[in-house]
């Protein structure tokens, strides 16, 4: 905006009406933080999950409307269904369960974020993972089904593994993937624990607290099935090196 007013294709006063939208836009049910992209690099996304599809729709229009590009998590088909109805180029990532809206930026470098899965049961958190990161504009690879109880199958990938520039490592059961792989590479493990698993691991408890334990040094652990939380801290750190 201040390069368009510089160069005069925008006048002062236009320029001002749009500014006064930076802080916030008020839907009447909510206030859609517009400056947050200025702030942190990373604009607002739409949590589904408590709102109603008319909500939902309301938020992508909104965003549309001031060409920001937005996406939602934990969105289901019937959601999709209500946006793509209002907005037929909205696209939908249904194993990621992300429904995403305008133009996303690409990777600028060759640094890698490798996505990585215990189990096939897995795979809905390690894609809102891997999908969030590559929306947000870095390079992703995806690396599934190599848990611990055939970890044979990691092993082949060894040269993939120590390339990676950040790994996201998703595990549900007890978890322990993140720690194999925290003590094979020497770049920064994201562990996700996933809900995946039997009585006795407690929806996700069991994982959570194996990754907190992890004997390897270097992990960091975010929430149970929080990939998107993952992919945004992926993303950071490999934007972060980037910028070194």
């Amino acid at each position: 905006m201040l390069n368009q007013v510089a160069a005069g294709k925008v006048p002062v006063g236009k320029a001002v009406q749009e500014m006064r939208h930076l802080p916030f836009a008020d839907v009447g049910f909510g206030k859609l933080d517009t400056h947050r992209n200025l702030r942190t690099g990373i604009g607002e996304v739409i949590f589904c999950p408590s709102k109603t599809l008319e909500q939902i729709v309301a938020i992508f229009r909104k965003f549309a409307q001031m060409k920001h590009p937005v996406f939602a998590t934990r969105a289901v088909p019937e959601a999709y269904a209500a946006v793509r109805g209002a907005m037929p180029q909205a696209r939908y990532y249904e194993s990621a369960r992300i429904i995403a809206l305008g133009r996303f930026p690409r990777p600028r470098s060759r640094r890698t974020v490798l996505v990585v899965s215990a189990g096939t049961s897995d795979m809905p958190v390690a894609e809102e993972a891997a999908v969030t990161t590559e929306l947000l504009g870095s390079r992703v690879e995806r690396l599934y089904d190599v848990g611990v109880a055939g970890i044979h199958r990691l092993f082949r990938d060894m040269k993939r593994l120590q390339s990676a520039s950040v790994l996201v490592v998703v595990a549900g059961m007890e978890g322990a993937l993140a720690s194999v792989v925290g003590g094979l590479v020497s770049r920064p493990v994201i562990a996700v624990p996933t809900s995946v698993g039997y009585g006795a691991s407690f929806g996700g408890i069991s994982a959570l607290l194996t990754m907190l334990n992890a004997c390897a040094p270097g992990i960091a652990v975010v929430n149970i099935d929080n990939g998107f939380g993952a992919g945004v801290l992926a993303h950071r750190i490999a934007a972060a090196g980037r910028k070194a």
